[in-house]
């Protein structure tokens, strides 16, 4: 898997600061993309146990309330198996610090009935994930007053409920994670 950016302080992608990882390889090709060059799965440089004990590194501070995994489409499944190492790791070394992740796929429809059922890496790296903000940017539906999203058909889902009620719950900001 290649990366695009590792990000030490990222304000806008989830609650509090946060370190990002902005993975490389993606297939949606929404219109107006903000990140096109992250498209190419060759994009960036490779990802691996250094950026990993770098990632780990910097979530140690304790201002940092959580990890932001972005794309690119951290869901491919090539990005799966590069980013599954490093949310076990996240979660063993910071079992409080909590895990947004942005995906172009739906949550029920693709990640949950489709490749929870093909892939074993996706039913995992979903048990670390706290918050998933779900579907395609859409250009007609852009909305920027909208909070940690781009278009208004997508949803802040919030993983753990949803799939032990076996419903969209959706993320509640007076909730804690």
């Amino acid at each position: 898997m290649n990366y695009a950016d590792i990000k030490s302080i990222d304000v806008a992608n989830g609650p509090g600061v946060r370190v990002s990882l902005f993975v490389s390889g993606c297939s949606h090709h929404c219109e107006d993309c903000f990140n096109k060059e992250t498209w190419d799965f060759n994009y960036g440089k490779l990802f691996g146990e250094k950026e990993i004990d770098t990632i780990i590194e910097l979530m140690s501070q304790s201002h940092i309330k959580g990890f932001s995994l972005l794309g690119g489409e951290p869901f491919e499944f090539t990005n799966q198996q590069g980013i599954l190492p490093l949310l076990r790791k996240i979660k063993e070394t910071y079992p409080d610090k909590d895990i947004w992740c942005w995906s172009g796929y739906l949550f029920d429809k693709d990640i949950r009935d489709t490749m929870m059922e093909k892939w074993p890496e996706t039913r995992e790296i979903l048990s670390y994930i706290d918050i998933l903000v779900d579907g395609r940017f859409e250009k007609d539906k852009k909305n920027l007053s909208l909070r940690f999203r781009g278009s208004s058909n997508q949803r802040i889902i919030d993983v753990k409920k949803s799939l032990e009620s076996k419903e969209i719950v959706l993320w509640n900001e007076n909730d804690t994670i």
